[in-house]
């Protein structure tokens, strides 16, 4: 009877050791993303399940100021995960165009740097033949999404852009949030597809156990069939 409790500690404890680690991993080193929105194709599709470097622009909390992991500043074309500037409680993803003290323009949809021309077609994608001029009789996110700036990134901030460019919230209409990202939302670096599964995908907002599990299902059932095997551990560029 001893030995049958002491085994049954010996799990309770294994499986205890198991949970904090993983919530340590997840907090500090490595965090799991999904894809909810259009605003990163073709580069990320809907769907698309990635790990965060939690690690790689420098520890934070406990670890700050320990070089425990390599970590590097934040570059330009990073893919970045951070919390939204519009509603904190909700994580984004984007590409890093701008560095802080870098000039940002857009015009008729091409990006400019610094007073030169960015080659993105390699990642960049317009859906939208239209080219919208910035007048004040447009609307305000056409103006703004085809013909932005000049503007210069504000210090300890960064401007991200979606790669599906005609189709993205990001940078050029947070205007109330000086267009650009705090260093200290920043989460990490997204590095790689561990799943991708293209039969529907949650938009990561709670709504209730029935939907929970209604959608659990439909993933469990779609899993063999809609799962893109060929995204599977495809690195993130």
């Amino acid at each position: 009877m001893e030995g049958h409790k002491s085994k049954t500690r010996e799990y309770l404890e294994a499986i205890l050791i198991a949970v904090i680690f993983l919530k340590f991993a997840n907090t500090f080193v490595l965090q799991t993303f999904f894809i909810p929105s259009g605003s990163m194709e073709d580069t990320l599709l809907v769907g698309d399940h990635l790990f965060v470097n939690r690690f790689i622009f420098g520890q934070e909390g406990w670890f700050k100021g320990f070089p425990l992991l390599p970590s590097r500043e934040i570059r330009r074309g990073d893919i970045v995960i951070f919390r939204s500037v519009e509603d904190p409680t909700q994580d984004l993803v984007k590409r890093c165009v701008g560095l802080p003290g870098d000039e940002i323009r857009v015009e008729a949809k091409q990006l400019y740097l610094n007073g030169k021309r960015v080659e993105d077609s390699a990642y960049a994608i317009h859906r939208d033949a239209n080219v919208y001029p910035n007048v004040p009789q447009l609307r305000r996110d056409f103006r703004l999404r085809d013909n932005f700036g000049p503007f210069v990134v504000p210090k300890g901030r960064y401007f991200c852009m979606g790669d599906n460019r005609d189709n993205s919230h990001d940078s050029r209409f947070w205007e109330e949030a000086e267009h650009s990202v705090p260093a200290s939302y920043i989460k990490g670096r997204a590095f790689v597809i561990y799943w991708s599964f293209g039969g529907g995908t949650s938009d990561g907002r709670w709504r209730g156990v029935g939907d929970f599990a209604v959608r659990i299902g439909k993933t469990a059932l779609g899993f063999f069939t809609e799962t893109r095997w060929s995204r599977t551990l495809q690195l993130i560029r």
